[in-house]
């Protein structure tokens, strides 16, 4: 027979009635009850709540923004603003489900992190460049008789863009290196050192930009004088059509794509499609207007296209070509104060150029060398040169427009430039040049010579012997960042105008890409007629204001900018005759 336990069981005590055990049962089923509930909250909060996943480790975290998304592609090119649609969700933790905070996975992330990977001496500088088809460069090149109507560019195009070799003669260059470079070269010469970039890639996903080699400058030389503007337009329409097909250009609209047109930015800037206005609408095409676009002379009111050096007589194809040219430059006795190459413009009541040659012509100290229709030694590279490594400053006037290659030879030659217009070099070359000017240049107010009569001599002996060595030596420093090296060939450790343009490039896509990223502008209250201002701010800046070379930029009638553009090939012509 079982024994029966002490205990009452549950039912027991419910049955007997006693309310001791029925209150103790009550207090059971509580305990179970909770004992439940905890349970669930343990699996729900500490087992699920903590898993992960594969996906999960591999997913950086989330970004969240503070600003509502805007389209990218109604932007200036030196504005960005974030844009996409929310793709994946947070690994770990919820984010609230507002309007203001958004987790975003932007397509260019991935190559944003290879600058992570430090073992890739390539990290955050891939270029992928597109394959077009060869009506855009190569078959330029095959009629290249076309490309100018007073020169033969065959000959020009030679030797990978560089022209052909000049002869040492007079002993005013080294035996190699040296090559008859056309000023409007760079487009071919640019693409060519491309293809010796040490950072290529086919996988446009981890390009820190894109390249677009497209030859602008050839392109519009071919149609500028007696073609209407369809036939003008034509190759550029047609490029964009292109462009905007493939899926590379999807990603930023076309913001991490570059191109080069090694002539100024007038070419490319017609207003109207009126027959009789200049050039091309390149630059005007809402699509290019994302792109950057890099010419000789840029322009100082626009935000799509940045200034690069006009090309030299000197390709060096490695560094010890630089440094012995460099040695040679500082070692030179120079027994002209200042000098300056160039013709009058009696046709333009602003230029100074009349007044600089009558004040050179009447000092002792000036050493002048006058250009103009005809036979002239200012077409012969070594006279040319040998004047500007006899002189201890180099004046260099507005030309026809802003920019003059005669700035970046008297460069090469160790002299020391004087400019009279910030737009000559100071606004352009931002990437080149130092941002104070005053370590490697002069400058002299235009009305200072216009208005006033100031003697540019008596300037120029106001710089002490100890300042003016300082200065030359900075200029001097400067020539392999000025230069383009021989594109079969690549510099060991110097660096020269085609990588600081590459690299600056790259920071911009870079930091138009983080801006993107954190919704926010590059700079404040952007104004694109400003556009030569931002570069000149101080690290940290973001809004322009009132600048003391403002009465430079007063924004001239289009009549008058397409007038200067025609007087610039009118001068191309000169120089040929």
């Amino acid at each position: 027979m079982r024994r029966r336990p002490v205990a009452l069981a549950p039912f027991e005590g419910m049955e007997k009635g006693s309310p001791k055990n029925q209150r103790t049962r009550i207090c059971f089923l509580a305990s179970l009850s909770a004992f439940f509930w905890i349970l669930l909250f343990y699996f729900h909060f500490v087992v699920l709540g903590g898993s992960t996943t594969v996906e999960d480790s591999v997913l950086s975290p989330p970004i969240k923004l503070e600003t509502p998304l805007i389209n990218v592609e109604s932007v200036p090119a030196r504005v960005t603003y974030a844009r996409k649609e929310k793709e994946k969700p947070p690994p770990a933790k919820p984010v609230k489900n507002t309007a203001t905070e958004r987790v975003v996975a932007y397509p260019f992330m991935r190559a944003l992190r290879t600058v992570e990977n430090k073992s890739d001496p390539c990290g955050g500088r891939y270029i992928y460049v597109h394959n077009l088809p060869p009506r855009f460069n190569e078959e330029m090149l095959k009629e290249c008789k076309s490309l100018s109507l007073w020169t033969n560019m065959c000959k020009f195009t030679s030797n990978e863009g560089l022209g052909p070799p000049l002869e040492n003669v007079e002993g005013v260059f080294e035996n190699t290196g040296w090559y008859a470079t056309n000023q409007f070269a760079v487009d071919v010469i640019f693409n060519n050192r491309m293809k010796q970039y040490e950072c290529l890639t086919n996988d446009s996903s981890i390009a820190a930009a894109i390249f677009v080699p497209f030859y602008a400058g050839f392109d519009i030389a071919r149609y500028l004088w007696g073609f209407n503007i369809s036939r003008r337009d034509a190759a550029s329409l047609s490029l964009v059509d292109w462009l905007m097909k493939r899926p590379e250009w999807g990603i930023m609209g076309g913001k991490d794509h570059f191109l080069v047109a090694g002539r100024i930015t007038w070419d490319f800037r017609r207003l109207s499609e009126e027959e009789s206005d200049w050039g091309n609408k390149l630059l005007f095409l809402p699509a290019a207007r994302n792109m950057s676009m890099l010419v000789v002379e840029s322009s100082p009111w626009n935000a799509n296209d940045f200034g690069i050096p006009y090309p030299t007589y000197f390709h060096p194809a490695k560094d010890e070509e630089v440094f012995v040219w460099q040695d040679r430059m500082r070692k030179l006795e120079r027994k002209w104060l200042f000098s300056f190459a160039g013709a009058p413009r009696p046709g333009n009541p602003k230029s100074i150029r009349g007044q600089i040659i009558d004040q050179c012509r009447k000092s002792n100290a000036c050493k002048l060398l006058e250009c103009d229709f005809g036979e002239s030694k200012c077409h012969s590279p070594s006279s040319i040169m040998q004047m500007f490594q006899s002189s201890l400053f180099c004046l260099q006037p507005q030309g026809d427009s802003y920019t003059r290659r005669s700035a970046f030879d008297s460069m090469l030659a160790g002299c020391i430039p004087v400019f009279f217009h910030p737009g000559s070099a100071y606004t352009q070359y931002t990437w080149h040049l130092p941002k104070n000017y005053t370590t490697y240049s002069v400058f002299i107010p235009e009305d200072d010579v216009r208005k006033r009569n100031v003697s540019i001599e008596e300037r120029l002996r106001q710089i002490s012997p100890e300042q003016v060595k300082i200065m030359r030596e900075a200029v001097i420093n400067l020539i392999p960042r000025l230069v383009y090296a021989d594109p079969r060939s690549k510099l060991e450790t110097l660096r020269d105008a085609f990588d600081v343009a590459v690299q600056a490039v790259i920071n911009k896509v870079t930091k138009l890409r983080k801006n993107i990223i954190r919704g926010r502008t590059e700079y404040d209250n952007f104004v694109e007629e400003n556009s030569w201002k931002y570069d000149l701010l101080d690290e940290g800046r973001r809004e322009v204001g009132a600048h003391e070379w403002d009465p430079f930029f007063s924004k001239p009638k289009e009549e008058q900018r397409d007038q200067s553009a025609k007087n610039s090939w009118q001068n191309e012509q000169r120089d040929q005759s």
